[in-house]
């Protein structure tokens, strides 16, 4: 996990470096205005007909009972923020977020008529790096905002409970697969003053597919990172 948080910041901080120097390059870094933004939220997931064919819960739908809705989960994060002039912005962001789903097999019960049970776990942690333009500028006001940049989704995806194999058996499983993927970040949102913080709320959409481990026998080959992030934010500037 350590290994994989250093990562996903180096990556961050490769992709926000150009824009970070050269925005300090026409702005002094002691004019530079610098916040710590801080957010929490939902996230949803993209749905089953946006999903790629080889995703593997749209596979494991032929089979199990589960609604991909339910893997929308609550997600928190924060971000540091840089002004790159008036009316820019960089931000260097991580986050966190993970929901666990129980399904059950859509054809086949225990000799004793209970259900066959599993639970589908799904954790994300997303490194960020963006820039936002400030139409308005970034002044004690209202500030709407829109921004993209790029994300680094480190992801766990596992099956853990009973199964049934192909001699008709019934066995105990825990199946794992685990990485990162980069994919890009679009995101719009405002900021009201109130005192010397600024709430508001931002919309996130981000978009990443992982590959899955061969050797685990999933249903597919890849698990879809995909979704919409809507979150409650507040701002600090210092």
């Amino acid at each position: 996990m350590r290994r994989l948080i250093r990562a996903g910041f180096k990556a961050c901080a490769t992709c926000a470096a150009g824009a970070v120097i050269l925005g300090f390059v026409a702005t002094p870094v002691a004019q530079a205005q610098q916040s710590l933004n801080f957010y929490v939220g939902g996230f949803t997931p993209r749905g089953e007909t946006g999903r790629p064919i080889d995703d593997v819960l749209v596979n494991n739908l032929d089979f199990l009972v589960f609604n991909i809705r339910d893997f929308s989960s609550a997600t928190v994060g924060g971000e540091y923020l840089v002004g790159l002039g008036d009316k820019l912005e960089a931000g260097l962001g991580i986050g966190f977020q993970t929901r666990s789903v129980p399904s059950v097999y859509r054809d086949f019960v225990n000799a004793n008529g209970s259900e066959i049970e599993q639970d589908l776990k799904l954790r994300v942690i997303p490194f960020s790096a963006t820039v936002r333009f400030l139409p308005l500028g970034n002044h004690d006001a209202i500030t709407p905002y829109i921004g993209a940049g790029v994300g680094v989704f480190g992801w766990r995806y596992s099956e853990t409970g009973d199964f049934f194999a192909t001699d008709r058996t019934i066995f105990r499983g825990n199946f794992v697969g685990k990485g990162s993927a980069a994919g890009p970040v679009i995101l719009g949102g405002v900021r009201v003053p109130v005192g010397s913080f600024g709430v508001g709320g931002e919309i996130r959409y981000q978009s990443a597919k992982g590959d899955l481990p061969s050797d685990q026998g999933f249903a597919g080959t890849k698990i879809d990172l995909g979704g919409f992030t809507y979150a409650f934010t507040v701002n600090v500037r210092f």
